[in-house]
């Protein structure tokens, strides 16, 4: 009983050329887009790439504008920090402001 026999290099490059011929002669017969279809495709490229330049942008908006109340909040986180840091006055300051203000309003009659 005879085995397998392998195929020689001649017989590998020669299979591997006849292919290449095959798919080139089946590349040539294919049809070529007329204008129409080629005008068509690059209308379907320009809206689809108008579309993903739409979404970018909402997406960048959304998220300048999610920055910027993150930016507000810790803004306003800040200055009630420093708010209640200050130091609270007296009874005694208050009544003298209250006096002072009163004193000149009084003056301005």
């Amino acid at each position: 009983m005879n085995g397998y026999n392998a195929p020689s290099f001649q017989d590998r490059a020669a299979a591997s050329m006849q292919a290449k011929q095959k798919a080139l002669a089946a590349l040539k017969a294919a049809p070529r887009p007329d204008a129409a279809e080629l005008a068509e495709a690059a209308a379907r490229r320009a809206e689809r790439e108008a579309r993903a330049a739409a979404k970018a942008a909402a997406a960048r908006q959304a998220r300048e504008e999610k920055q910027r109340l993150a930016d507000e909040k810790r803004a306003a986180a800040k200055a009630e920090k420093l708010k209640a840091e200050q130091p609270r006055k007296t009874e005694a300051e208050l009544k003298a402001a209250r006096d002072a203000r009163y004193a000149a309003r009084k003056n301005r009659k």
